[in-house]
Order: C-alpha cells, then sequence, then structure tokens
C-alpha cells in the first residue's frame, strides 16, 4: 500500500500540493521550507477522505442528498448537514487506513518524546486559504487530542465539518461544486501557549503595508480568532523594527489546558492579569521579524497565526501555526505616491512638492 497517497509529512508538503492536502497543510509545508519555526506534523491526504466516503457508501450519497438545495433553503440546509455529517462521524476508518494513521501519530510522539502526544487536529479544505475567497474557519479545529482512538473520532469530525450549514452555503453561493471541494486533515504537535494570536504583515484597518500588526491574549489563540476577547495589539514598524503603537486590553478569558481533567477549557483571567500586557515587546519584534520573512516568501501581504511556548522562568520559543494570503487589501491595486521620473532629483522634487517626506 502505497503511504504517501494518504498521508504526507509537513515537510514534503508545498502549495503544488493543494489538492492533496489543502490550503493549510501546503501553507504549513512552504513555512518550513522557508525554515520559519512551525510544530511538527503531518497531512492526512484528500485521498484518505475520498477512500473513506467510497468504502462507507458515502461518495453518492453525500452528492445526492445536496442536490437542489438553495442559499434560501436555510432549515433544509440545516438537516442536510445534520443528516451528512451524522453519516461521516458513524462511519468506519478501514484497517489500512488506520494502520497508516496510528503508526504515523506513533512516530510524531517518539520524534518529539512525549507517549501519546498532545496534538491539534485541524482540517485543511482545498479551497481554503485561497487569495480570492474566504473559506477560512468553515470547518473544525480540535486541540490537545491525546491517544489513536480520540484522533482517529477528531479526524472524522474534521472530515465532516466539510458540510457544516455554513460550509454548504458558501459554496452554493460562489458555485463552487461540492463534489469538487475536497478535505484533508492536519495533525500537528499541540503548543502548550503561554500567550497566542494573529498578526498581519499589513494594517487590516489601513492598509499601511509598513506596518506588521499583532493581535495576542493568553493561552491558546482561538480566543483571539473568535472574537472572544477583545486583544492586546502591538504595531510594528517594519523598517524601524521597533514598536510603533501598543494598545492593550482588559482580556476577560483565556483558554488552556485542565491538568486534571486534561481537557482544554475556558478560565475567567484574574484582575491582574486582564489587563497586563500578554506579549512583550522584544517578543513581538521577533514575530513581526518572522512576519516579514513569511511575505517576501509568499510575495503577498499574509495573515498569520502564533503562539509561544515558554518553560518558564526562562526559555521561551515562538512558533508559526498557521499562514494564509491576507484577503482584503491585497487585492486591491497600490498606487505609487508619486509617478515614476526620469531622473532621482525629479524623483525627489515630486515627492516633496507632494509634501512627503523623501528619506
Amino acid at each position: 500500500m502505497d503511504v504517501s497517497r494518504y498521508l504526507i509529512p509537513f515537510e514534503a508538503c508545498d502549495l503544488t500540493m493543494i489538492s492533496r492536502v489543502g490550503g493549510k497543510c501546503a501553507s504549513l509545508g512552504e513555512l518550513l521550507r522557508a525554515q520559519i519555526p512551525v510544530p511538527p506534523g503531518f497531512a492526512i491526504t484528500t485521498d484518505s477522505y475520498s477512500r473513506f466516503l467510497e468504502e462507507n457508501g458515502l461518495t453518492d450519497k453525500v452528492q445526492e442528498r445536496l442536490k437542489g438545495l438553495d442559499v434560501s433553503m436555510l432549515d433544509e440546509i440545516h438537516t442536510a448537514s445534520d443528516e451528512i455529517r451524522a453519516w461521516i462521524e458513524s462511519g468506519t476508518i478501514s484497517e489500512p487506513l488506520e494502520d497508516i494513521f496510528a503508526e504515523n501519530y506513533r512516530v510524531l510522539s517518539r520524534r518529539c518524546r512525549t507517549p501519546a502526544l498532545p496534538v491539534a487536529v485541524r482540517s485543511s479544505a482545498t479551497a481554503e486559504d485561497l487569495p480570492d475567497a474566504s473559506f477560512a474557519g468553515q470547518q473544525d479545529t480540535y486541540l490537545w487530542i491525546r491517544g489513536v482512538d480520540d484522533l482517529l473520532d477528531r479526524i472524522c469530525k474534521c472530515w465532516s465539518s466539510l458540510f457544516t450549514p455554513r460550509a454548504i452555503s458558501y459554496r452554493i453561493k460562489n458555485k463552487f461544486d461540492h463534489a469538487q471541494v475536497l478535505i484533508s486533515v492536519a495533525v500537528q504537535k499541540m503548543v502548550r501557549s503561554f500567550t497566542a494570536g494573529v498578526m498581519f504583515t499589513i494594517n487590516p484597518a489601513t492598509g499601511d503595508r509598513a506596518t506588521v500588526v499583532i493581535d495576542s491574549n493568553w493561552g491558546y489563540g482561538e480566543s483571539v480568532v473568535s472574537g472572544e476577547v477583545t486583544p492586546d495589539q502591538i504595531h510594528v514598524n517594519k523598517i524601524t523594527m521597533e514598536v510603533s503603537k501598543k494598545t492593550i486590553s482588559k482580556k476577560v478569558m483565556y483558554y488552556t489546558t485542565d491538568p486534571h481533567t486534561d481537557q482544554v477549557v475556558k478560565i475567567e483571567l484574574d484582575a491582574e492579569r486582564q489587563e497586563s500586557q500578554s506579549l512583550l515587546d522584544s517578543e513581538a519584534i521577533e514575530l513581526a521579524k518572522l512576519a516579514k520573512i513569511i511575505e517576501r516568501h509568499y510575495g503577498k501581504p499574509m495573515d498569520i497565526e502564533w503562539a509561544t511556548e515558554k518553560s518558564l522562568p526562562y526559555k521561551g520559543d515562538i512558533y508559526i501555526v498557521q499562514s494564509r494570503p491576507e484577503t482584503v487589501w491585497s487585492q486591491k491595486e497600490v498606487k505609487p505616491v508619486v509617478e515614476p521620473k526620469a531622473s532621482a532629483i525629479e524623483h525627489i522634487m515630486a515627492g516633496l512638492i507632494k509634501g512627503k517626506k523623501i528619506t
């Protein structure tokens, strides 16, 4: 059995493989090629998903259930979603696939020197993270998953999340063929985040390309991504690599792992930490350095998820856990402040006339 047809390490993924590993996993491979610190893991390919559907008699059954749906039929879309997700989540992963997934999970655990390694299990759809589509966030992610049985269960749940009501409606509205949108699953070493969040290599509020904007909160990044908190925000100037602006917000909660139950829990922050800066200025600058490398590698503004893992009191590591093209300002035409001139002195004079400082 050709294992590489069904599972591919992140190191072997790149942007030419979106049809096999989806946007998220392809991007993680690209980050590794750019020597960006990414937690190790592997992609369960779209061939695994297709084989699972075929072996459980669901390939035609799912497509038949989706026929005739319209974006105005909200109740029917919800009903279809519930039925399809139940079919997939009650399906059986065949023994050959199960062996591949389980063995590579054990290899990853040994590599990270942690028995039953906690992993993040993330959906990676083939239509996700495209520059001209906003599929991001439509499928499911599961954090701190341990053991083969729980891993297999979450893989099925990720597969089924290709058919959430939101995902079905979006594909119908934007005329994407349901049968042509497939799904991969990223299985990635879990970063036990001290702080986490998102950053943009462009100011998402103004389109300023000279600024990296970083949002952060304590714990896992889901509180920032989901909008459950107003995060701290730090602006770093890309030229001087200095913090140019800082807003420290009142952050009322965060996500972490309960050491007693080994489950991800939502916890209320104590009063002192609510208004404390969650990310050091020095860490923000290190993140901005990575952001510039990622933007240079992709050649476009990027939307990046990051996390810091600390072994207190001293050691700290920064990881990039996801990256995708920014989809708002990057689609707009960038116009120069002054038009090109025949000589350097003409360019300088034109800039001064426009009221711009020439450095």
